[in-house]
């Protein structure tokens, strides 16, 4: 198979890129904050897919969306409510 002549290479070897930000270090930071967000498990059955619905940055709500057909969902932070981490959406 011949090699497609677009391939090329990088090096990344270098321990820091202008900018100041090392090889790496951006996709680490934002996957670990990403590992500290809260969020809820929902089951759109409007187009039969799951969403992932993060905490919002005041902490009250849970704002989110079908990823297909745009149906809007809020879930309000409260007491009194509940536990499950896990909805499905009709």
């Amino acid at each position: 198979m011949p090699s497609d002549p677009r391939d090329y290479k990088l090096n990344l070897s270098s321990s820091k890129q202008a900018g100041g930000f090392s090889p790496g270090s951006i996709g680490a930071s934002s996957a670990k904050l990403a590992a500290h967000r809260p969020f809820l498990k929902a089951l759109f059955n409007c187009c039969n897919v799951y969403q992932r619905i993060y905490l919002h940055v005041d902490g009250g709500r849970y704002d989110g969306a079908c990823p297909r057909c745009g149906k809007r969902v809020r879930f309000v932070v409260g007491p009194g409510g509940t536990t499950s981490r896990s909805f499905v959406i009709d």
